[in-house]
């Protein structure tokens, strides 16, 4: 059973880590590495509902919140700009924590993201705002490309999730997040600079601490759907049941 993550000395651990030792933490054993992945969050828990004749419509329940954030504070400017996807007044917000090496934010964004986006954010229902919560120095590389693929951020962040095994379980991730920026056209130069940039890392590491200490954040992936909580990877039938109740 995969378990959610409380792990603050993990997270104090791996503040000791530089800007500049990352690039040696990426050529780390595999063995190394696998040591420090995330465990991601379990599947939202769907709220009990009274027994009545099952209809497509009634065949997902809705999930149960965990919880609830004031939205005001939830979208207050942080360290980094915000990443959004959709438009600013859509009238339901998405905030996701998410980490890098995380197996079921990988799954979200390969099976979920897109008919969320197809069907909620490309018509303007709901936007959603992607914030970086790395639980390893493997994590952290992958955010820090994608920062420094600026206008490419979501591009990068989808190739690095659909490749997810080949660079977080390599024996060299290195070499292997290296061949993956190259295409996207880093060079090797551009490749050392983003990973050894250590107000980029301090600045990502600051939005993982806000999520942590004023959110609550504890594991991977969580979701902030209009200030209610939902942690664990939603498929989009879940979603919707929670989306269309706000619309």
């Amino acid at each position: 059973m995969l378990r959610s993550i409380s792990r603050r000395t993990a997270l104090t651990g791996l503040a000791a880590v530089s800007a500049a030792a990352l690039l040696s933490a990426c050529s780390d054993s595999g063995e190394q590495a696998n040591a420090a992945t995330p465990k991601p969050a379990e599947p939202a828990t769907p709220a009990a509902t009274p027994a009545a004749p099952a209809t497509p419509a009634q065949a997902v329940k809705m999930p149960e919140a965990q919880g609830s954030v004031d939205m005001a504070k939830l979208l207050e400017a942080g360290t980094l700009p915000d990443m959004q996807l959709g438009k600013a007044d859509a009238p339901v917000t998405i905030v996701e924590y998410a980490s890098m090496t995380c197996p079921h934010c990988a799954h979200f964004h390969e099976t979920t993201l897109p008919a969320l986006k197809t069907k909620y954010i490309d018509t303007g229902k709901a936007r959603l705002i992607y914030r970086e919560f790395p639980f390893d120095p493997l994590a952290e590389a992958g955010f820090m490309l994608a920062r420094c693929s600026k206008d490419n951020y979501f591009p990068m962040v989808d190739v690095l999730f659909k490749q997810q095994q080949s660079w977080a379980g390599s024996q060299n991730p290195k070499d292997a997040l290296l061949q993956i920026s190259k295409l996207a056209g880093f060079t090797q130069e551009s490749f050392e600079a983003c990973l050894t940039d250590q107000k980029l890392l301090d600045d990502i590491r600051a939005v993982r601490a806000r999520g942590e200490n004023d959110f609550k954040v504890d594991s991977t992936p969580t979701f902030f759907i209009n200030g209610k909580v939902y942690k664990g990877a939603m498929t989009i039938e879940e979603m919707s049941a929670v989306i269309d109740g706000m619309l």
